[in-house]
């Protein structure tokens, strides 16, 4: 028998192969609303008076409890339940508990209808600047809350209606759960207006809604192609009564307990805001109170639209925010060739174009808020300013989103391709602000139809423009092109026209309320055209330090 002979001793090495090296420490905990555009913004527009709550805000919106409901809510999606174990049709969706927690603290901080029930000025900013932290945690839940805000105003068309559920709308408790809207302690609103044979051209819908023996009560008869938050309580609908495309109150629940007929066919399979129930539901039967007169439909929801525009911008500067964070953050902490990445001069560049997009786009953010709470307010001049702006921001902010959540991501490398990460639900969240409430077709033409009927609209904007008259020679210059520009402007060349008014209004907000650095630079690029096609290409004169300083963390 052979003698038994022991395995070889293999060489110790000096490198343990598990030892983790040259990562970045995780960004969380870290505060959200540590951001000197966004708070200077707060000021200047109006809600100094919320600083306080917002930087609270942030804070939770940072920490490692939010993230992980955000990240729990997209993991676990909404699951469609059609019928109970008897076979009753229910039509009901079910959440992981982390989208209600998430939902309890936005409705709770005043994200969704709050601002219409507070008299304070400035009640309209200190939303967006809570929207603008408290998305860093998930976006698809901001989808209800947005709705929820934004259906107020379009209810007030209808004063006996309102006077019912406003309230309850601009509640700031989360109650979940399908009961009589006006048993609950708080409402959420969400909105069913386009169609499968028609998408954006909602004229065309073919719901039909037939008048009851109830005056102001009609059956509706139908089929909606895009209704997100299928769960809220009572949605604003578009459909065709005897005198035209109007306005109607859809509660999921009648007055004496019944389920209104609200057959869900199916949910939506998205690229992204997974967390968020996107339906096709059937109205068969379904009781419907009118709201504002027949076929005024479009006026009447155009009020809904226009918040919501508002908060597709909004969201498009947290994604941008929340992204370059996450770039900034690795760079700080990673090294490559013999140094941080925050310190390679090509990485830097990038960084730096990046921080003025993200200005850009928080400063024009919060120039839009402020224009809606003077004009809800009263003011004549911010509310012909908000039309076209608002369309504008709508335009160019959620167009530069993905493109911007690409080169942050890419500024990962492979770290950031993973799910880990947390930037491929940024990437793949980026596209839909651009198409949610009007894609950029729409925005740009509903642009230069303002533009052509309404002189005081354009006078409006150049009243805006001209607030930096002679600050910069480069914005000088713009302005005239502009003026020139509009007076040329085909319909094929409406995108044309409304980037170019995006970027002059944005420089010139900038100009006025930024550091030189970041004024300078901006106008460098994106009016004089000393830059390239992709971010990371600012001229060699650009001082891409102080542009750093200002928008990495720590420098507020």
């Amino acid at each position: 028998m052979a003698a038994k002979t022991s395995a070889p001793t293999p060489p110790q090495s000096p490198y343990v192969t598990h030892d983790v090296t040259n990562q970045p420490p995780p960004l969380t905990p870290y505060d959200a609303s540590e951001d000197a555009a966004l708070l200077e913004g707060v000021r200047r527009e109006g809600a100094g008076w919320a600083e306080a709550e917002v930087r609270a805000l942030g804070l939770r919106a940072g920490g490692a409890e939010a993230r992980e409901w955000g990240e729990l809510a997209n993991d676990h999606a909404p699951v469609l339940r059609t019928h109970d174990r008897y076979g009753h049709r229910v039509d009901e969706v079910d959440f992981h508990p982390s989208w209600h927690r998430l939902m309890e603290v936005a409705v709770g901080a005043g994200l969704a209808g709050a601002p219409w029930a507070d008299e304070r000025p400035g009640a309209h900013v200190a939303r967006t600047a809570g929207g603008l932290v408290w998305g860093h945690t998930e976006a698809g839940h901001g989808c209800p809350t947005s709705m929820t805000y934004a259906a107020v105003p379009a209810l007030r068309a209808q004063p006996d209606l309102a006077k019912v559920y406003e309230p309850l709308l601009t509640s700031r408790v989360y109650e979940p759960g399908l009961t009589v809207p006006t048993d609950k302690r708080g409402l959420l609103a969400g909105m069913g207006m386009t169609e499968k044979q028609g998408g954006s051209d909602v004229r065309t819908n073919t719901t039909a809604a037939t008048p009851t023996a109830e005056p102001g009560v009609y059956t509706l008869r139908g089929h909606k192609w895009f209704t997100s938050a299928p769960m809220c309580d009572v949605f604003l609908v578009l459909a065709q009564a005897p005198d035209g495309l109007s306005c109607f109150l859809v509660p999921r629940v009648l007055p004496d307990g019944t389920r209104n007929p609200f057959r869900i066919q199916r949910l939506k399979d998205k690229l992204g805001n997974r967390s968020n129930a996107s339906s096709e539901p059937e109205f068969d039967g379904t009781v419907a109170w009118l709201v504002g007169p027949e076929g005024r439909g479009v006026k009447t929801i155009i009020e809904m639209v226009n918040c919501t525009r508002l908060d597709c911008v909004m969201a498009s500067a947290t994604l941008m925010r929340a992204s370059f964070l996450e770039a900034g953050h690795h760079a700080t902490h990673r090294r490559a060739f013999g140094a941080r990445l925050s310190e390679q001069p090509l990485m830097r560049n990038v960084l730096a174009d990046l921080a003025l997009e993200s200005e850009a786009a928080t400063t024009l953010t919060l120039r839009l808020a402020g224009a809606a709470d003077r004009a809800v307010r009263g003011d004549a001049r911010e509310a012909a300013f908000r039309r076209i702006a608002t369309a504008v921001g709508k335009y160019w902010v959620t167009k530069r989103g993905p493109a911007f959540t690409a080169e942050a991501l890419e500024c990962l490398g492979g770290n950031g391709y993973v799910e880990e990460s947390g930037m491929p639900r940024h990437y793949r969240e980026a596209p839909l602000l651009s198409i949610w409430e009007g894609s950029g077709n729409v925005n740009a033409l509903d642009v230069l139809r303002a533009l052509r009927r309404d002189s005081g609209t354009a006078q409006a904007l150049f009243d805006e423009l001209a607030l930096a008259t002679g600050a910069d020679g480069r914005l000088d210059t713009a302005v005239r092109g502009l003026r020139d520009l509009l007076a040329t402007g085909s319909e094929a060349g409406a995108r044309r026209l409304v980037e170019r008014i995006a970027l002059v209004l944005q420089a010139s907000l900038l100009v006025r309320h930024a550091p030189p650095a970041v004024a300078d630079a901006f106008c460098a690029t994106r009016l004089a055209g000393d830059w390239g096609h992709a971010f990371g290409t600012l001229p060699d004169g650009a001082d891409l330090t102080a542009i750093l300083d200002r928008a990495l963390p720590g420098s507020v």
